[in-house]
């Protein structure tokens, strides 16, 4: 595979290319990956409105009919429901990994095995995560294991 980056000219827009003879999954995804990282979430933290980059969101948690999204030490909410981020973000690292929760695979630190064949998920910033065992069979296809 030939990679060829060159810079764009003065008025011009960044553009990717992308010139293969078939589309596998593994261009897909990278493909979903940056469009993901480039749109932001429009948020909000009480009546403030603020623009989120998806790699900063370590996880969305539904409570309540409400939806939120955790960063390092900040949290909003947003007005999408969790389906709709998940097929926002499908092919990417964010994953369902219970019926309330979608966490950001590049956010985590650590897995360890719990009860009833559950996982717990440590996130970067500290926080644990329960990954339902319904779940965990996804898991591991997209570590690889």
């Amino acid at each position: 595979m030939k990679i060829t980056i060159t810079e764009p000219g003065i008025g011009e827009e960044d553009e990717i290319i992308i010139r293969c003879k078939q589309m596998d999954e593994h261009l897909l995804k990278l493909v979903y990956a940056i469009k993901a990282g480039q749109e932001k979430l429009t948020v909000m933290k009480g009546a403030d409105i603020v623009q989120v980059l998806p790699k900063e969101v370590y996880y969305f948690e539904a409570v309540d009919n409400k939806v939120f999204l955790y960063l390092e030490k900040d949290v909003y909410e947003t007005k999408l429901k969790l389906y709709e981020l998940e097929e926002r973000f499908r092919g990417t690292d964010f994953m369902r990994v219970s019926k309330s929760v979608i966490f950001n695979l590049s956010k985590v630190k650590s897995l360890t095995p719990a009860f009833n064949g559950r996982f717990e998920a440590t996130m970067k910033n500290g926080e644990k995560l329960i990954v339902s065992r319904q779940y965990v069979p996804v898991l591991k296809e997209k570590l690889g294991l």
